[in-house]
């Protein structure tokens, strides 16, 4: 893939990760992951997906201000998959073929800095960034456009009873909106160079 490549023709694999958020004097964590696949600019249900709690030490604080409903599921997390290890055995290997996509992508970027720090990909594209461009009035939270978009409906289809601050509703939410901003007239004809923050 270059950046000459018409970003309908690129895998992408939309990311996201819920976190322990800010606590003074500790690390933030991620605590979840999320992952959907990306072809032809389509949601592919196919696969490969990662949808998996990851594990924090029992006791670690969480901000109070930290979403999601990791508060319902501390034992579980504390059991989870060490977040390397993931990173590694399944995430690595998948962002490595593919373009990552997340909204509000800096955030995403930052986590994987942390997990493995000497870790580059040469593309990252932005949904935020996207929607802005695209729809300039419209809020840029991710669960304020999916409903403004009129996309509420079948991602809760995809996914009944998860919800926003989910990491895989996330993805999957982050990669429904690419779909849909990949088809708007004008945009399918664009490049990946021209759709992407490196």
């Amino acid at each position: 893939m270059t950046a000459e490549t018409p970003a309908r023709e690129v895998p992408f694999t939309a990311l996201d990760f819920e976190t322990t958020g800010v606590v003074k004097g500790f690390a933030s964590l991620p605590w979840q992951v999320g992952a959907v696949s990306l072809r032809a600019g389509r949601y592919a249900p196919e696969g490969p997906d990662i949808d998996t709690l990851l594990r924090v030490p029992k006791g670690y604080p969480f901000s109070r201000h930290a979403p999601g409903d990791h508060r319902a599921r501390r034992d579980a997390i504390a059991a989870a998959p060490d977040a390397l290890a993931v990173w590694a055995d399944t995430l690595h290997p998948l962002l490595s073929r593919t373009v990552p996509v997340a909204h509000n992508a800096s955030a995403e970027r930052a986590t994987l800095a942390r997990l493995a720090p000497m870790t580059r990909y040469p593309f990252w594209v932005d949904t935020l960034r996207l929607a802005r461009r695209a729809y300039p009035t419209l809020p840029g939270a991710l669960d304020a456009l999916i409903p403004a978009l009129g996309l509420r409906p079948r991602l809760d289809a995809l996914l009944p009873g998860r919800a926003p601050h989910d990491a895989f509703y996330d993805a999957l939410a982050c990669a429904l909106l690419l779909e849909h901003i990949l088809a708007l007239p004008g945009w399918a004809a664009l490049t990946l160079g021209e759709i992407c923050e490196q």
